[in-house]
């Protein structure tokens, strides 16, 4: 139990150590789990600010949000903020689920629709349009709708198919959710259980207030007639 090992001394090759030792390294990999998962979401963003992707990239900065406050509730020791980056793994899994069949066009989806962009751009994907050895050329586009001037044409021979390219971006990221979930319920469980007596390790408030209530009532009234 948590009050347990709260509660007994830390001497070296007792079982207490060896647990908190295994929690603490744990909770190393779940925090180098956030900060892989910021470097691919932001790698992915740059990408599809880029492609003018309107929807991954609302969808990409919430990610993001969510991902620094599941750090953050894992330095200081605050599950609440874990939960609500489980909570949203599950929604971030769905949705790159939907960019996978919507790439691959499986359930009657199409890549060449405007879904992504809200129809307020004519571009579908960075890596369609400069991805490496594809031929484009750039022609004028109709409407007031559009907020650019011109889109690209795509030719044939580009050595990397976009749709692939993306389909793998959104794999990777449902891999690191599904790792982080694991994590965090773990994390999660351990930090709740026995009523949170865990912030002795750290956070904003090292010294829970069952500390304080611990000492016997007959103890603090023989301190109350101390000769001063």
């Amino acid at each position: 139990a948590c009050r347990e090992l709260s509660d007994s001394p830390l001497t070296p090759g007792s079982p207490t150590v060896s647990i908190y030792a295994v929690f603490l390294r744990l909770l190393k990999v779940t925090q180098l789990g956030f900060f892989h998962t910021l470097v691919t979401v932001l790698e992915r963003q740059v990408f599809d600010f880029l492609g003018y992707q309107w929807a991954p990239i609302l969808a990409n900065f919430a990610h993001i949000v969510v991902v620094i406050l599941g750090l953050f509730g894992t330095i200081q020791y605050r599950p609440r903020y874990i939960v609500v980056y489980v909570v949203w793994a599950a929604v971030w899994v769905t949705w790159n689920i939907f960019i996978i069949c919507f790439y691959l066009e499986v359930g009657g989806l199409s890549k060449d629709s405007e879904l992504l962009t809200f129809s307020l751009s004519r571009h579908r994907s960075w890596w369609e349009e400069y991805g490496p050895d594809c031929l484009h050329e750039k022609a004028a586009t109709a409407g007031l709708g559009a907020l650019h001037g011109q889109s690209v044409v795509v030719g044939p021979g580009c050595g990397m198919v976009h749709s692939y390219v993306e389909a793998l971006h959104s794999g990777l990221q449902i891999l690191l959710a599904l790792l982080g979930f694991v994590y965090g319920c773990y994390v999660v469980s351990v930090l709740t259980e026995e009523d949170d007596s865990f912030d002795f390790i750290g956070g904003f408030d090292p010294f829970p207030l069952y500390h304080v209530n611990e000492k016997p009532s007959g103890l603090l009234s023989k301190q109350a007639y101390l000769p001063a």
